[in-house]
């Protein structure tokens, strides 16, 4: 009853924008990884942060969960309404509110889409750097922390977001941070919200801070025999100081995946992708030394990608390696683990990973953000195998417990959601206690994006 009174209640105030249909419902329901399909009881179509505000009063006076939805492309069922409720889909609050050129900030609603930003900032000048592969909104990527390619140089959304409009679970609006460089005013509420995956507030706005466009940038693909010269490469070349924008690995699966899907010829060998942003004199000297430890290193088939309409299919190829690997298994989902450990143990924990997937009989190319020391396996998985899924979520507790013991983290980029609530007391102990105390004083209904990221009661 108190279900249905709400759901009327939401009617009243968002009409044809709050929908029931069987169609919005299952597109609400499923993510893009393994978990199961769970189903809103509505879909909302909010446009303004004071419709927030009302909606989430509404839910939380009936005791309805909500859920935010950014774009799905999650991989944790982050956006998954494991317990029903209302989705709340951000795609209508997608405007691009103030370009502030002389501050390299930009003010954005929680829909707009990464690539849809950089569209609008062609003619400033700047962009914003913030590459996670999949087209996601800026909202989810906030909430989820997210990073990607380009972290090695330009940092992640924790680095990248200077203040924030939020929705309390009570409809409260608070802004946190400010426009200013620096502040040392208390609590930093942003950092907070950034990567609290929708468990704590509803993110309505945000301040973004931009960078100039490079003057000159250049790509390359390259090489080596072994995996562990590939990941040693990216280790001489981070301690000797070269600028890098980009620097990924993908193994010798992963070399042969983008031959299937893209027509190319690249030799069954592990390979690293690197980017130099800067000044022409500074890209030609960072490309120059990054090449002599390539040739130190064994490495061959040294390819620049000399054109931009070049550069962008490399990265085309490598932000489309998850829907490669699934095509390379057809009728397969993919189980994606994501850990992250101090670079100089990354060539220790990719060799090992390597050798567990072979040693449990399963299909998983590994490719990573090297730069960074987090890299991921696709565990490409019959979904009518009970066994096979048992044998790749051993793997993947036994690689996280791994990159714990080396003095990493079970995730790297793509945040706890349901997925990664098993590692939480591992990785944080009595701290886990404390993010629960959190969520409890901000939202001691339970309603914002329940079953995930915190423990959860019985």
């Amino acid at each position: 009853m108190a279900l249905d009174e709400g759901l009327n209640a939401l009617t009243e105030l968002l009409g044809d924008r709050l929908s029931r249909s069987a169609g919005d419902r299952d597109q609400h329901g499923r993510n893009e990884t393994w978990f199961a399909l769970s189903l809103p009881d509505a879909v909302a179509y909010p446009e303004t942060t004071q419709e927030v505000s009302e909606l989430v009063k509404i839910c939380a006076r009936h005791d309805i969960p909500i859920t935010p939805w950014g774009t799905g492309t999650s991989l944790e069922g982050h956006a998954v309404p494991i317990r029903g409720g209302v989705s709340l889909d951000m795609s209508r609050m997608n405007g691009v509110l103030e370009v502030l050129s002389d501050d390299m900030q930009v003010r954005v609603q929680p829909g707009v889409t990464r690539q849809a930003l950089n569209e609008d900032l062609r003619a400033t000048g700047l962009f914003f750097p913030v590459d996670p592969g999949a087209n996601a909104s800026l909202g989810g990527m906030a909430a989820t922390r997210a990073s990607g390619t380009t972290t090695v140089r330009y940092g992640s959304m924790r680095d990248n977001v200077a203040a924030l409009e939020v929705v309390l679970a009570d409809g409260r609006i608070i802004r946190t941070g400010s426009r200013a460089k620096k502040s040392s005013a208390g609590y930093d509420l942003t950092a907070l919200m950034v990567g609290s995956e929708g468990t704590l507030g509803i993110i309505t706005e945000l301040t973004l801070r931009l960078h100039g466009q490079p003057e000159a940038v250049s790509s390359a693909v390259c090489a080596f025999d072994t995996l562990e010269a590939a990941v040693e490469t990216v280790q001489l070349t981070i301690q000797m100081g070269i600028p890098m924008a980009r620097i990924e690995f993908v193994d010798a699966l992963t070399a042969e995946i983008f031959n299937e899907a893209n027509g190319t010829a690249f030799p069954h060998k592990p390979h690293l992708m690197i980017e130099f942003h800067g000044s022409p004199e500074g890209v030609a000297e960072a490309s120059q030394r990054f090449g002599e430890v390539v040739a130190e290193m064994g490495g061959a088939d040294f390819e620049w990608a000399t054109t931009t309409e070049a550069r962008n299919a490399l990265w085309k190829m490598r932000h489309g390696a998850y829907p490669a690997s699934i095509a390379h298994r057809p009728g397969c989902m993919g189980l994606v683990t994501d850990i992250c450990v101090p670079i100089s143990r990354l060539a220790e924990a990719v060799s090992e990973m390597r050798a567990e997937i072979d040693a449990a009989g399963l299909i998983g190319p590994i490719v990573g953000h090297v730069g960074d020391g987090n890299f991921h396996s696709v565990l490409l998985l019959d979904p009518n195998d009970a066994d096979e899924m048992a044998r790749a979520k051993a793997l993947s507790g036994k690689m996280a417990k791994r990159a714990l013991e080396l003095g990493g983290t079970v995730t790297g980029e793509h945040g706890i959601g349901m997925g990664k609530l098993g590692y939480m007391r591992a990785e944080h102990g009595a701290g886990w206690d404390v993010m629960s105390t959190l969520k409890h004083a901000l939202d001691p209904q339970n309603i914002l994006n329940p079953g995930k990221l915190v423990e959860q009661p019985e």
